[in-house]
């Protein structure tokens, strides 16, 4: 059973770290850099499933966050685990100029994973993505409420509404923004 969230949910959660909001492309810019740019360095902390079949399943992530030089995006790579139970994640988001946002977590759908459809930074502190997978289609947020802090909401569409399934938590172990350390 704990294979099924580590092998599903997890990915999902893992998604939506690196997605967010609809803006036009071409406001792509200084912005949209800022935001991505802040999310680099190594992210910890808990998640729980707040929602469905799997319903007050807790786990913990490890994340590090990069963005490409030469382009406006980020990669989150790193892990969840549940028990003893651990999954390893990837996704990949990257502005595609009149297309908008892309990107792909765990392959893709094509994968064993959900492809980043579009998205768009709100504010240099929030980026909302849409997320797609055959017959599931939700939401990723991430904010950014702090420089130590991320917190991330996954949410999926059922019968027109949009309800939060996945809830995160993570914090900066690092000092690639802040220049300070937050507690492991």
């Amino acid at each position: 059973m704990k294979s099924v969230i580590a092998s599903f949910v997890l990915p999902l959660a893992m998604a939506a770290t690196a997605s967010t909001t609809l803006t036009t492309p071409a406001s792509a810019g200084g912005r949209d850099k800022d935001f991505f740019q802040s999310v680099e360095g190594k992210w910890v902390g808990p998640g729980e499933i707040i929602a469905g079949k799997y319903k007050g399943t807790k786990f913990t992530c490890n994340f590090t966050g990069s963005s490409p030089a030469e382009k406006v995006g980020m990669t989150l790579d790193g892990a969840c685990r549940v028990g003893v139970f651990t999954q390893q994640m990837s996704a990949t988001v990257e502005n595609k100029g009149r297309n908008g946002y892309k990107g792909t977590f765990m392959g893709g759908s094509s994968g064993a994973g959900l492809d980043i459809i579009s998205g768009s930074v709100v504010d240099a502190r929030k980026v909302v993505f849409n997320i797609n997978r055959n017959q599931l289609n939700g939401l990723m947020q991430a904010r950014i409420p702090d420089d130590n802090s991320m917190v991330v909401t996954v949410s999926v569409r059922v019968d027109k509404q949009i309800v939060p399934v996945i809830g995160m938590n993570l914090k900066r172990v690092d000092a690639v923004s802040v220049g300070s350390i937050a507690k492991n």
